[in-house]
């Protein structure tokens, strides 16, 4: 099935930006997106950019905190959850749950009730933390409580969200190549674990946005795909522009022989291996898609509008 969105209606915006993987968008019409200088990036509509914070880390997920603050998970071997302030002050946020290091963290992210999700990909280092038999990611919740582990066993855990009525988390299994579905408790508890939808071969989910529907909008890491997939896990192609050797990737992935110059080398014709996505505009129908390799932000406009985040009109 041919996708939705047509690859010469993707337009571009921002410059100069080094791996933007992670993209905020606000009423205002803000631009964030992390940045490998150890911070955010913040794109105003005039098109000014700025560079906040300079960190020893590798910034990967950000999320916007009331005060206009940023966390920014690391992917540095440092790890843990930094803050960055307007004034580009940089400090530790969350480093260990239980007195034991959190280690690289691959997303962080801000739910409406303003508690703070961290999703840890896995606790191992080299190559092999692309086997699809890994199962060592988990997911870990700060709030008024403290901060502990509420959900393990999962295969690369990548980006979360909640769903509109505030029962279920959607998470990301990247090597797993599926989307897992938690029942929440009102202390945040994870439970009721099952599978929503699983991907077909070349499919790596990576990012997630809500539409307006209740959908997620899945990114695919290494395909430059985005899939919409509905809550009873029906899939549609929205978007495709896949790497020449996406197959060769696909069948080293079968055998667990992907590795990360494999992975971040990946290209489309128009696309530079996206990685997540955020709706903004003053309709909340236009997209922007974060990425590993580009300089730039793509952009698009959606058929559906997305759900607001919730720092939305902050």
């Amino acid at each position: 099935m041919a996708p939705l969105i047509d690859l010469a209606a993707i337009r571009f915006v921002g410059a100069g930006l080094m791996r933007p993987e992670c993209v905020l968008a606000t009423r205002a019409g803000d631009l964030y997106a992390s940045d490998k200088r150890g911070g955010v990036i913040w794109l105003e509509p005039s098109g000014d950019q700025t560079v906040l914070g300079g960190a020893p880390i590798t910034p990967n997920g950000v999320a916007m905190l009331r005060d206009r603050s940023f966390l920014v998970s690391n992917l540095a071997d440092n790890g843990g959850v930094w803050r960055v302030r307007r004034d580009g002050a940089v400090e530790p946020f969350v480093t260990e749950i239980d007195g034991v290091p959190l280690g690289p963290v691959n997303f962080v992210w801000l739910d409406h009730r303003e508690r703070v999700w961290m999703c840890i990909s896995t606790i191992r280092k080299g190559e092999a933390v692309y086997n699809r038999d890994i199962r060592d990611g988990f997911i870990a919740l700060k709030d008024e409580r403290g901060t502990r582990m509420v959900a393990d066993d999962l295969c690369f855990t990548n980006e979360c969200r909640i769903d509109p009525t505030g029962a279920y988390l959607y998470a990301n299994e990247t090597f797993g190549q599926r989307v897992s579905r938690f029942r929440i408790s009102e202390t945040g508890a994870l439970s009721d674990r099952a599978t929503l939808t699983e991907f077909g071969p070349g499919t790596f989910p990576d990012g997630m946005a809500l539409d307006s529907e209740g959908a997620l909008w899945v990114v695919g890491v290494i395909a430059n795909r985005l899939i919409r997939v509905t809550p009873d896990g029906k899939q549609t192609l929205m978007l495709d522009d896949p790497d020449p050797r996406l197959d060769e990737f696909d069948a080293l992935h079968r055998v667990n022989r992907l590795t990360r110059p494999m992975l971040s080398a990946t290209r489309g014709k128009v696309l530079s291996n996206i990685s997540s996505i955020a709706f903004g505009g003053p309709d909340l129908k236009t997209a922007y898609l974060g990425c590993l390799n580009g300089d730039r932000i793509a952009t698009f406009h959606a058929p559906i509008a997305g759900l607001p985040p919730v720092h939305w009109g902050w």
